[in-house]
């Protein structure tokens, strides 16, 4: 049984992140009808931008939880399919030195 990892743009700029069994355009349906109670409810119209698919449900669970730690930055690199950009965006700047 497939299920998917899909990243919805809600209609006040932020990002939802979730999984599902459907197809994900089901979903973003039922998302933009507020059969999905929660983030999105509010947040209508939402758009589906990003949909990755998975055989085995842990693997899926697994990667809808890593995503949605992510930053705004890193999301859109994802949504963009810039995964060369992705390890710069996981590092955190580096602090100079304090020199007394």
């Amino acid at each position: 049984m497939e299920v998917s990892v899909y990243i919805l743009l809600c209609a006040d700029g932020s990002y939802y992140v979730g999984l599902t069994r459907k197809e994900p355009e089901a979903r973003e349906w039922e998302h933009n009808q507020r059969l999905v109670r929660g983030y999105t409810a509010t947040r209508t119209p939402v758009k589906l931008v990003f949909v990755e698919t998975y055989e085995r449900i842990v693997d899926a669970i697994e990667r809808e939880q890593q995503i949605k730690k992510w930053s705004r930055r890193k999301k859109e690199a994802l949504i963009a399919y810039d995964y060369e950009a992705l390890p710069e965006l996981a590092s955190r700047p580096k602090r100079k030195p304090i020199v007394p």
